[in-house]
């Protein structure tokens, strides 16, 4: 397993962002090697984005390479993005999994 994090804040009202990820989660259901995405909001400090799980670092890497992390990097709904990758420590995580 790969974790990512992507943060944003938003050049937007809330309302039309949860339009939009709500329209958009079917996009991110179908991506192939995601095992999940956490959607993440802090609206008093305007702070979205959201936890990935993917399968493998291949499959974070070729989201990365692909047009829908493009989009989330520049589009202009957002300001101040950032994506961080992590490795999954399997031990621990099979226990507390």
């Amino acid at each position: 397993m790969h974790i990512q994090v992507i943060n944003f804040e938003l050049n937007i009202p809330h309302e039309d962002y949860i339009a939009g990820a709500t329209e958009a989660a079917s996009v991110f259901s179908e991506m192939p090697g995601l095992i999940s995405k956490h959607w993440l909001g802090d609206k008093e400090n305007q702070i979205y984005g959201g936890v990935y799980v993917w399968e493998s670092k291949e499959a974070c890497e070729a989201y990365k390479e692909g047009p829908v992390f493009a989009d989330v990097m520049s589009n202009e709904m957002y300001k101040n993005q950032s994506s961080k990758d992590y490795g999954v420590l399997d031990g621990p995580t099979a226990i507390t999994a």
